[in-house]
């Protein structure tokens, strides 16, 4: 009888796991790959990654592009996949709270639209706000709407809105 030495014991991952983690890993690089440029300077990676990307533009055929993303997987192997993740949470966070941003604009505008005690309140959080502006965006606004018109008042309240509030 054979006795098992200690590194015979440790088990290697599966074909099965090895493949759904390469191809998990040609995701990623494919998630990157379709960023804007500005976005993408955002993650540390290599200089083999980027040129990878970089040469992912260039190709046009069908199965030089499956071939060039099985390598791109092959690359993300070497990459700090912490980091890069790190980074995609940070740009979801981000774009979660520009989302809550946009949804509180809305609802200022809504309520000024329909309330007319909103306007009150709108100035008394907002003091700096210039009030003949806002109250003739609000008066056109809801001609507008009531006329069943483009809404081009209703934006421009939306515009001065974003302004008043930083956003």
């Amino acid at each position: 009888m054979r006795k098992e030495r200690p590194e015979e014991l440790v088990e290697r991952p599966s074909k099965s796991q090895l493949k759904r983690e390469m191809i998990e890993l040609q995701a990623l690089g494919k998630k990157i790959i379709d960023l804007p440029e500005g976005q993408r300077a955002k993650f540390p990676l290599s200089d083999d990654m980027l040129a990878a990307i970089e040469e992912t533009h260039r190709i046009r055929s069908h199965e030089g592009l499956r071939r060039h993303m099985q390598y791109v997987g092959k690359l993300m192997r070497k990459e700090d996949l912490d980091a890069v993740r790190a980074v995609f949470e940070a740009m979801e966070q981000q774009n979660v709270r520009r989302d809550a941003s946009f949804q509180r604009l809305e609802r200022w505008r809504d309520r000024l639209l329909d309330d007319d005690n909103a306007f009150v309140i709108f100035v008394e959080d907002y003091p700096h706000v210039d009030r003949q502006a806002l109250r003739q965006l609000i008066r056109n606004a809801r001609a507008e709407r009531d006329a069943g018109k483009q809404p081009n008042s209703a934006k421009k309240l939306f515009k001065l809105l974003r302004a008043e509030l930083d956003l």
